[in-house]
């Protein structure tokens, strides 16, 4: 088989095939690349390990900070614990949430923001103002790769008043 038929095999299946956790296996949160298709997850009770992506995975999907996977658990691991099984995308996530199988520990709050990132229109309204003196950046792309920060900026009359 080619590396492209390889390639298109794999992204199908992960992007299509709904699949529920099976016994030895969790629901996990990743949170940080750590180098060397290494990655830090967070299991529903806060505990962080490590875990391996597999070899049909690399250099054809890609991950990043706060994506959900379905993660297989090694016994013989040291410091890598898990090896990555299945990467959720929106539709899982829903598959598993309406068959009952979602972590409690992970807050709906968090799912929900999480769900609206990988949303891409079709499922929300959008809403356009005709003041152009908003400054509402909520409709920006957020990047989940950067820790985010708020930025205070004081208006041109609030400026004026502190000089007075």
């Amino acid at each position: 088989m080619s590396k492209a038929t390889k390639r298109k095999h794999v992204t199908r299946e992960v992007e299509t095939e709904l699949t529920l956790p099976q016994e030895g296996q969790s629901i996990v949160k990743v949170v940080a690349g750590r180098g060397n298709n290494l990655h830090e997850v967070s299991d529903h009770a806060g505990h962080s390990f490590l875990v391996s992506m597999p070899t049909k995975f690399r250099k054809n999907v890609w991950i990043k900070r706060g994506d959900f996977v379905i993660v297989t658990h090694i016994e013989e691991g040291d410091k890598v614990k898990a090896e990555i099984s299945t990467i959720l995308y929106k539709d899982q996530i829903r598959f598993i949430k309406s068959e009952n199988q979602w972590p409690e520990g992970f807050s709906n709050q968090d799912l929900e923001e999480d769900v609206s990132k990988l949303s891409v229109s079709g499922d929300h309204k959008v809403e356009i103002s005709d003041s152009e003196d908003s400054e509402d950046d909520s409709d920006l792309f957020q990047n989940t790769n950067r820790p985010a920060h708020q930025v205070s900026e004081q208006s041109e009359s609030e400026s004026d008043s502190d000089q007075e």
